[in-house]
């Protein structure tokens, strides 16, 4: 026979508890006053506390010991201090952290470029001198980090050719509400990152206006048609703060952007665009560089890096050299462009088991999606007689979003006519080259290619 069991109130953990009295009679007021003391009690719940401090402040027993506060009271002070972030506290300091854990192992001289958080009173201070109000979570992140000192490189990453090179440093608030722009074309535009040598910034629109939406992020892009310099296309990054800093730290953390000489380079490799013939397997990445590539005319930039590696297991006999390269060029038109060539950047690789040869070059595209395909030609060391292809997967390069400005003085169909224009180039003859361009690729392909 089963054993009954009471239940009463003392027995209720809190979560449920909280659910049960809300079908209590209240007109029994013996009823009511026990409720209120269980209520009282309820208040200092420390389980309840803890699970409240864990969520949404991020804070360890380690925090609690530190402070030597109980769950509530340290609940209380950072609800007191940032309660405005809730929302967005979490997953903000999250993203730091995880950043600067991966960052510590791969290249810590980045970290200590930092700059400690700024306080609730320097954030309306800023926000009193340009006039504007700045997004909850951008005011949240400036809390945790008020970005980096001017350094390079830049923790927004980096792009190196052989004669170009791009870094792009967090900007500081102080720094950031000394370039806020009130021009016409990028009103009420607050940047947030910056380059040193190309003097790229990526901006985030305060107010919706002159064609942007609120909290966009951008890369500001001349009309170079138009005649009015405030004719001014972008390249759209983030659609909030949130959105645009989650998504980098995650490209970066999961090693999606690579470590590449101490920084972090922003090329975007899909694990399925890899091609294995033999003993080589052929993969490639890309980036797309909006400071070489404009709107208007339709001018697009691409580079991309490939690697091609001789397995381990390989035998020696197998050894060979890469002779010369054939390229297939796909436009959004579905024209296709062949190009052939010697070697790849001026050189003619060896591959030996284990070994490991990488370059990058660049493309300019003048549609809005293209994507390559081709082959390597190789020779064994041993007979020069025996000649065969390696293959070069499919990789598509896309145009990231993109807004036209709202002022305009070229006609539709001079736009028309430019969009038409069909050329694109294969810039392997040149070593890491900085032709401009861009393109985008066909997002029914394989790989698809977006940054």
């Amino acid at each position: 026979m089963a054993t009954s069991i009471t239940l009463s109130l003392d027995n209720l953990p809190s979560d449920p508890l909280l659910l049960v009295l809300s079908f209590l009679d209240f007109r029994d007021l013996s009823s009511c006053s026990f409720v209120n003391r269980r209520l009282n009690e309820l208040t200092g719940h420390n389980p309840l506390w803890k699970r409240l401090c864990q969520k949404h402040w991020l804070l360890t027993e380690r925090d609690k010991t530190q402070r030597g506060l109980t769950w509530k009271e340290l609940f209380r002070e950072y609800y007191t201090d940032r309660g405005r972030y809730l929302d967005y506290y979490s997953t903000l300091k999250k993203a730091w952290d995880d950043l600067k854990n991966y960052l510590n192992q791969k290249c810590p001289r980045m970290i200590a470029s930092l700059k400690e958080g700024v306080k609730e009173d320097e954030l309306d201070a800023i926000e009193a001198q340009i006039g504007c109000k700045l997004p909850n979570d951008y005011r949240c992140s400036y809390r945790i980090h008020n970005g980096q000192k001017l350094v390079v490189p830049g923790l927004m990453g980096s792009m190196a050719l052989s004669n170009h090179y791009r870094s792009e440093d967090l900007l500081d608030i102080e720094t950031a509400a000394g370039g806020f722009q009130q021009r016409k074309g990028m009103r009420q535009c607050l940047p947030l990152t910056f380059c040193f040598h190309t003097g790229l910034s990526q901006y985030m629109a305060l107010e919706s206006t002159e064609g942007r939406t609120h909290n966009e992020i951008f890369y500001q892009c001349p009309d170079q048609l138009a005649q009015d310099p405030s004719a001014i296309d972008m390249f759209i990054t983030g659609s909030s703060f949130t959105e645009w800093f989650t998504s980098y730290v995650d490209n970066v953390v999961t090693g999606e952007y690579p470590i590449i000489r101490d920084q972090i380079f922003r090329y975007v490799h899909d694990k399925r665009c890899v091609a294995t013939t033999g003993d080589i397997t052929v993969s490639v990445s890309t980036s797309f560089l909006p400071e070489l590539s404009s709107v208007h005319p339709p001018h697009f930039f691409f580079t991309y890096r490939i690697r091609i590696e001789m397995a381990k297991s390989a035998l020696p006999e197998n050894a060979c050299q890469l002779d010369s390269r054939y390229w297939k060029i796909t436009n959004a038109n579905g024209n296709v462009e062949e190009v052939r060539g010697p070697g790849v950047v001026g050189e003619f690789p060896v591959m030996t088991p284990g070994k490991v040869h990488e370059y990058a070059s660049c493309t300019t595209f003048s549609t809005t999606s293209e994507y390559m395909e081709g082959y390597y030609t190789f020779h064994r060391l041993k007979n020069k007689e025996e000649v065969f292809d390696v293959a070069i997967p499919r990789f598509h390069m896309v145009c990231p979003p993109f807004r036209e400005s709202v002022v305009r003085s070229g006609s539709v169909s001079e736009v028309s006519a430019l969009y038409n224009d069909e050329n694109s180039s294969d810039t392997d003859d040149y070593e890491e080259g900085d032709m401009r361009g861009m393109n985008m690729a066909d997002p029914g392909g394989r790989c698809p290619r977006h940054v």
